[in-house]
């Protein structure tokens, strides 16, 4: 009788030796018809035990499906060092010797990193002028009578005070009139020359951009270009959201809030600088261009959805007529170009360039780089922003010569405001704030590196030792 029991070469050893004692069991020897022996009967099998191997088999069977089931879909991590937490590691042991030799470095290196740059940074010339302030002063004295006393604002400066910047709670009235007021700014005789970029900056004190609804009063979908605004934008924006024409008809302003309407309009130019020789320096013209960050450029402005612009040949080849310009008349760029432009919508919207005409051109818009600058809001209320950069050396005593275009008004916001100029180091600009800080915790460091130190030559203490263990008594 044949074995009802198929082995697998694919079972393991354990269950094909199982199979096989069973096969002996229930079946019998071939016949061997050449020669006949006598054999005994088989005796009958019992289906009870054909059940019971044929259970043994499945078994066997559906336990390496579920085994192979699991282990494609198993959450184990894999059998390595590194997953299994068997990955080396040091301990290492807090011995006295060295936590006050740590201790010693840190407060040495500090030390020396902090005089470093304390030293570095005194040495860089700062030259600043306030031109306009109505009851503070740069170092937070309060002015009383709300006129520039430049000599207590001032007292550091050592050219003559500055003459007809004020505009007191007139803003754009220079723009309006055309004027300008004049800063002169003088190199020390008995420093060192001003390295470039030798940076501009102007200084407003007292003026809060930190201020919560301040900050979050702007549109990004409309910085980005969009014409559209949903409600919570012009909530935000909420009340430089819209302005009355001379008719009394609102128009939208575009971009809205607080932070974008409330622009450093001031414009400065530098006239000239005079070397100590009473010659002037040739090629030093103030940049205005990378002052902002490229990645605000980049991801953070667009002119509104369908604007255009094209450059014209002359002014006489650059009309504005028909429906796909938007310009009055062409505009001139300072290199001489003529620009004529399209702004979507706008009958009903006044844009950035039509808000301050000053500082921003139509073709740039809101991609204007003192624009950009002025949005990175300050986190404090006094600060500095960078308006230009000088890109040749200034020798020690010459004298720079600005012209200032006073738009931005002060009298309201109880403000200051400054021209700074100054060269810079690995750093930034003038700070000591840097160095010292690197000074106290170096100094931290090394007192408590001494006091360790002491403790461990008077009181010292063998690591490990187990006479100071302490039992609980039974």
């Amino acid at each position: 009788m044949n074995s009802i029991v198929e082995v697998r070469s694919d079972d393991p050893p354990d269950l094909e030796m199982v199979i096989s004692s069973t096969s002996n069991k229930i079946s019998s020897p071939p016949r061997d018809t050449a020669t006949p022996s006598y054999r005994p009967a088989a005796s009958p099998v019992p289906s009870s035990s054909i059940h019971s191997t044929n259970a043994i088999v499945n078994s066997n069977n559906n336990d390496k499906t579920n085994k192979n089931v699991d282990d494609k879909h198993a959450r184990r991590p894999r059998n390595v060092a590194l997953t299994q937490q068997r990955m080396k590691s040091w301990q290492p042991i807090l011995d006295s010797r060295y936590v006050i030799g740590a201790y010693l470095t840190i407060g040495i290196i500090f030390l020396i990193v902090g005089f470093i740059i304390r030293n570095e940074s005194n040495a860089i010339i700062e030259l600043v002028r306030v031109y306009e302030s109505y009851t503070t002063d740069m170092n937070g004295l309060t002015i009383n009578d709300g006129t520039n006393n430049m000599e207590k604002l001032d007292p550091t400066s050592n050219v003559e005070s500055v003459i007809g910047c004020e505009i007191g709670n007139n803003p754009n009235s220079m723009y309006l009139s055309n004027t300008t007021c004049q800063i002169k700014l003088k190199v020390p005789d008995d420093g060192r020359d001003m390295q470039p970029p030798v940076l501009v900056h102007y200084q407003v004190n007292n003026f809060y951009q930190n201020y919560r609804t301040y900050q979050v009063s702007y549109d990004m979908a409309q910085l980005l270009g969009s014409l559209r605004q949903d409600m919570v934008s012009a909530e935000l924006c909420a009340p430089l959201n819209t302005v009355k024409d001379k008719e009394g008809v609102d128009i939208k302003i575009n971009p809205c809030g607080l932070i974008a309407n409330t622009l450093f309009n001031d414009v400065f130019t530098l006239e000239s600088v005079v070397g100590p020789d009473n010659v002037t320096i040739e090629g030093a013209v103030m940049n205005e261009t990378g002052i902002a960050w490229k990645s605000d450029l980049k991801w953070k402005y667009r002119q509104p959805e369908g604007f255009n612009y094209e450059a014209c040949p002359s002014f006489d080849e650059c009309s504005c007529d028909g429906s796909e310009w938007s310009c009055i008349e062409p505009y001139q760029s300072p290199n001489g170009t003529y620009y004529r432009y399209f702004y979507p919508e706008d009958n009903t919207t006044q844009y950035l360039y039509e808000t301050y005409p000053m500082v921003v051109s139509p073709i740039e818009g809101v991609l204007n780089e003192h624009f950009v600058v002025w949005m990175r809001t300050a986190a404090l209320p006094n600060f500095r922003k960078l308006y230009g950069y000088i890109d040749v050396v200034i020798p020690a005593g010459s004298v720079l010569t600005f012209n200032v275009q006073a738009n931005w008004a002060v009298q309201q916001s109880q403000s200051a405001k400054a021209l700074v100029v100054s060269d810079n180091y690995m750093f930034g600009g003038k700070n000591h704030w840097l160095g010292t800080m690197f000074i106290a915790v170096g100094g931290i460091a090394a007192v408590l590196g001494l006091f360790f130190l002491v403790i461990q030559l008077f009181f010292p203490r063998k690591l490990g030792d187990r006479t100071y263990l302490k039992y609980k008594e039974e």
